[in-house]
Formats: structure tokens, sequence, C-alpha cells
């Protein structure tokens, strides 16, 4: 397990410098520049140049770059062109906001994906199982931006249960901290489901494959020969099928992180996937080069810690093919 884990350690800077870099070079390549000179934009050819050249935005490629690297080094994510203050500073009031969000939707598409897939294999009725597996594709394929304005036309708009945008109400100055804490929770319900319905469905078909490949084994069987419920037998086997789980749980932390952008722009969540938004709208390359470098280093940890998590439930993920003993030679 150690070689394994020291190869996942040593793949994972690569993988991220691989990305910003690639970011990096997508961001300067996009049309338009800093402090542009439209009249619209009410910065004068003249102001623009010296903003320019005072921020280093004037240099060549390979200098930015070269320079940007050495400040990321020693985690100086440098100004904001457009809030003329630390970019850590900036980042650092909307990452709050984001991991609540994350952590929410995470949590409640484990569970939610969990109890379906549960629900599928544990009954013995047909109906049910296609009827779930069909709701779960559709959610699986359905856009986020689709599902959050349907959320908002019905439980918002139409029914008028939970607030539409923000993460806070505008007279909770003097409320309580239970009654402020449930208005967050509130304003948090329908971010929370938008970003969690793709990843739960997804958690949900591939755990109901694995749960019917576990009850296909010979133990589920003679456990069933012994007088066990299917329910029983399939609540055993829950253990079994975490494996592959931990490894989809990581592999949707970057679904996460992409798809919170969407949603935090939709709902009005001042969050980092909002900020980054804003930034690249006003091409402000410090802000998204600084907030890529941060999600994708979230989406590396995930997916490292779910490799890691994988291995220590099943150790045979840390074997070679020619390791492991063929059958036929048994």
């Amino acid at each position: 397990m150690r070689r394994y884990v020291l190869h996942r350690l040593l793949a994972a800077p690569c993988l991220l410098l691989g990305v910003v870099t690639l970011t990096f070079l997508l961001v300067h390549a996009a049309p338009g520049q800093p402090f542009s000179s439209d009249p619209a934009a009410g910065v004068s050819p003249e102001s623009g140049g010296r903003l320019r050249a005072l921020f280093g935005a004037d240099a060549p490629l390979h200098v930015q770059y070269a320079r940007w690297l050495g400040s990321v080094a020693r985690l100086d994510f440098g100004v904001s062109y457009t809030h003329r203050r630390p970019v850590a500073a900036v980042l650092g009031g909307a990452i709050l906001p984001t991991l609540l969000l994350m952590g929410s939707a995470m949590a409640l598409a484990s569970i939610a994906g969990a109890a379906a897939a549960w629900s599928a294999v544990a009954s013995r009725r047909p109906l049910l199982d296609r009827a779930l597996e069909s709701i779960a594709m559709a959610a699986y394929a359905a856009p986020a931006f689709w599902v959050g304005v349907l959320l908002v036309q019905v439980m918002a708009a139409r029914l008028g249960w939970l607030p539409a945008s923000g993460w806070r109400s505008i007279d909770t100055g003097g409320l309580g901290l239970a009654r402020s804490l449930l208005d967050l929770g509130r304003h948090l319900v329908l971010p929370a489901i938008t970003l969690a319905l793709p990843a739960a469905a997804g958690i949900a078909l591939h755990l109901k494959a694995a749960l019917r490949e576990s009850l296909a084994s010979p133990s589920s069987r003679a456990e069933a020969a012994r007088g066990a419920t299917r329910s029983r037998v399939v609540t055993l086997h829950l253990r079994n099928a975490a494996s592959p789980v931990a490894t989809l749980l990581g592999q949707t932390l970057p679904s996460l992180v992409g798809g919170s952008l969407v949603v935090e722009v939709l709902f009005g969540w001042p969050g980092m996937g909002r900020v980054t938004f804003e930034a690249i709208l006003a091409r402000d390359m410090p802000v998204v080069l600084a907030a890529v470098t941060l999600s994708t280093a979230v989406a590396v940890a995930g997916s490292l810690a779910a490799d890691i998590a994988c291995a220590v439930a099943d150790p045979r993920v840390t074997l070679g093919q020619r390791d492991i003993p063929d059958a036929e030679t048994r």
C-alpha cells in the first residue's frame, strides 16, 4: 500500500500543475485584455496602459507565467485587478459559503443515492426498480441550470416555500442564532438540491450495480439460505460496495466544484463560483487563476483521498495484475 500511496502523492502535484498551466494559457488566449480601453469601461487608453504596466499584465507571456508560479509557490496569489486588494482576501470571504454548499450537496447526494440504491435492490418489485433507475438516469443527464430554474419556478415562485436567491434574508440582523441558522438552511435547500441531484443519481446507479454483484456472491446465497431477509442481506453487503462508492465520491468532487459556479450564479450564492464568474467577465486574471488553482487542489485532494480510502477498504486495488494469483495456478 505504501508504494501505491506514494505513487498517488507524486502524481497529484503534476496533475495540479498541468491543469493550472492550461488554465493560464486559456485565460491569456481569450479575447480582450485587463483594464480595457473601451470608453464604456471608463478607462482611457493611457490609463489602461499604465495600469497594465503597474500590475505586470503587459509583460511577455512566459515572464507572467514564471512570476505567477513563483508567487503561488510562496502562497501569494497577487492583487485583484478589480477589487484592488489581495486575492487571498477576495477569495477568503467566499470560501466558507462554497464549502457549506459543497459539503451539504455531498452529504445529501450520498444519503439520497445510497437510499435509492438500497430501495431498488432490496425491493422485489420490478416496477419500483425500473422507476428508480429511470428517475436516476434522467436526473444524471439533466443540466444543473435547468434543474435550478425548475426548482425556483415551483418551490419559490409558485409555492413560495423557499427563497429564490441569496444565503440570508435582509432582516436577519436582529434574529437570534437559532432563527439565523434556520434562515440559512432555508436559503441552502434549493442550491444544495440542484448541485447534489446529478451526484446522487450517479451514486445510486453505481451502488445499485455493486450491490447486485454482491448479492450474486456465494456468501449472499448462503445468508439467504439461513433465513436472512433480502433487505438484511443488502444491508450487510453495503460495506462490500463501499470501495466503488468511495472512488465515485472522489470522482464526483470535481463535478461539484465545477457545478458550484453555475449554481452559485443562478441562486446568487456568495461563493467562489460567483466570484470566479465575475472575475472572468472583468478579465481579473489573478482571481481567476487563484480560484482555479484552489478548486483544482480540492478536486485532486478529494480524488486522492478516495483512492486511499478505496485501497484501505479493498487492499487488492494496490496489487498489480501480475501479483494477483490466477485461478488456474492456485
